[in-house]
């Protein structure tokens, strides 16, 4: 049974990433992709001439990168892993029994000390 009158509580855990941290992420992402295109494109110019089939390559991701980037900048939030839990049951504590109050009576009686010797 919920204390809060029926109110449903959500974990922590199950919560998304709010909005402005996810843009940020986004916008470091494109950041990222578009400074190593950068620098192959300056590769590419660079090693034209030195190592032609490295210059290829860099050329190539050059081209490739600027449609991934925005493709993975675009790609919008992430979803959520699996509904939370909407309930949070409260820990079970168990209850002594009458047996138990029993046998510790029993147990205090048999180590009281006996007509009065130390």
């Amino acid at each position: 049974m919920p204390k809060n009158g029926g109110t449903e509580v959500f974990r922590i855990t199950g919560a998304r990433q709010g909005l402005a941290d996810d843009v940020r992420g986004r916008q470091r992402r494109y950041i990222i992709s578009m400074t190593v295109r950068t620098l192959s494109v300056i590769a590419a110019a660079v090693l034209w001439n030195v190592e032609r089939h490295v210059a290829i390559v860099a050329l190539a991701l050059g081209i490739l990168l600027p449609y991934i980037a925005v493709v993975i900048a675009n790609a919008g939030r992430e979803s959520a892993p699996s509904l939370p839990s909407t309930f949070v049951p409260a820990p079970v504590r168990p209850a002594l029994g009458a047996a138990g109050t029993a046998e510790a009576a029993e147990g205090a009686g048999a180590e009281a000390p006996h007509g009065g010797r130390n």
